[in-house]
């Protein structure tokens, strides 16, 4: 009850009307949150947009990529587990973290990789991707591609586009290149002056949109169907898991910048099939928006969306690798923190005034 003042000699006491100091409690941004959005729930967020992609490549790909995938999975699992115990830290599994570090990595790779491939990528992408920066939460870089990295530069024999093209009967599409390797073989042998009717056949098969957007096509097992890309990664972003600015950037700027440059030899694919083609969905709405390894801003997460796509295209056309996703997010993820300083927005009401010398 309050106390009012003490009574008088005339009568009791008026009641004190001064209102109460406010309390004030200081703590750190962001002050506004959803205290639903958990890691552990955007992890599962991120495997159940996963799912159709798996599923498509069990299809194309049957036992091949069960095995792939599940040995990346249990590979992160124990890699986080040791690696923490040595650290002395609580095991962090229940987070899903790894688990999604392992999916990302094994539907990057082809089919036909070696298991000791998978095995080193999954343990390279959760100690030089991720622990070795302090955790989750801490890691500049998609954990997923340093593996995927790693194991390209290491392993450039087994991971090339010979890999993708082996002879096995169990499997209907193996035994034809992929999308983006027809397309550069075909750009190569065009620069070269050399016949390229011998090619003309394959480069029509590889680029028609109907199998990309389905994906009867040979490729990585998480690249082969824009279809199944396209639904995980709208629930993403329905979800808010994922942030749209990124692969609308990715997008964009890739379909701008390929069909600039389809009017010229470099490339015979047009701004569609590039789009369609190869991991560009599948960087755009599940590599790209790792909350940890994007800016924070809107405005930044466009940005970061464009260069991505900018570089992809570039990547794909002007050097020696069909592909240029990996790279493309690896080389952005190093100016996340420029781009977060270039987008600071601007406080309600203008910035603060500076105050005046005396």
């Amino acid at each position: 009850m309050a106390q009012g003042n003490p009574p008088t000699e005339t009568g009791p006491a008026a009641p004190d009307m001064t209102p109460p100091a406010p309390e004030i409690r200081v703590a750190p941004s962001p002050h506004l949150s959803d205290a639903s959005l958990t890691t552990r729930r955007m992890m599962i967020d991120v495997l159940i947009g996963l799912a159709p992609a798996l599923a498509v490549a069990i299809y194309v790909f049957q036992w091949y990529a069960v095995v792939q995938v599940g040995l990346c999975v249990l590979t992160c699992l124990a890699a986080e587990a040791v690696l923490s115990r040595m650290r002395n830290k609580p095991l962090p599994l229940g987070d899903y973290s790894a688990a999604v570090t392992g999916v990302i990595l094994g539907l990057s790779l082809p089919w036909s990789a070696p298991w000791y491939i998978a095995v080193i990528g999954s343990v390279v992408a959760v100690g030089l991707g991720k622990v070795v920066f302090g955790g989750l939460g801490y890691n500049i870089f998609n954990p997923a591609m340093v593996g995927r990295a790693f194991v390209m530069l290491s392993f450039a024999k087994q991971l090339g586009a010979s890999a993708y093209r082996v002879a096995d009967a169990t499997l209907r599409v193996v035994s034809e290149a992929t999308p983006l390797s027809a397309a550069k073989e075909y750009a190569t042998a065009l620069a070269a002056g050399k016949d390229v009717s011998g090619l003309q056949e394959q480069l029509e098969s590889a680029s028609e949109l109907g199998r990309l957007l389905i994906g009867n096509v040979n490729g990585s097992l998480g690249e082969t169907s824009a279809l199944a890309l396209l639904l995980g990664g709208i629930y993403l972003c329905v979800r808010r898991t994922a942030s749209w600015e990124i692969p609308a950037g990715v997008l964009l700027a890739a379909f701008l910048m390929a069909g600039a440059l389809s009017a010229t030899p470099l490339t015979p694919f047009g701004p569609a099939a590039h789009l369609l083609s190869g991991a560009l969905l599948f960087g755009a709405f599940f590599i790209a928006t790792d909350p940890v390894t994007s800016p924070l801003t809107p405005k930044g997460k466009f940005l970061f969306g464009l260069g991505i796509g900018v570089l992809v295209v570039l990547i794909r056309l002007l050097s020696g690798y069909p592909e240029g996703v990996m790279f493309a997010v690896l080389l952005m993820n190093a100016v996340v923190p420029l781009l977060n300083r270039w987008t600071v927005p601007r406080p309600l009401g203008g910035p603060a005034p500076k105050a005046k010398e005396q």
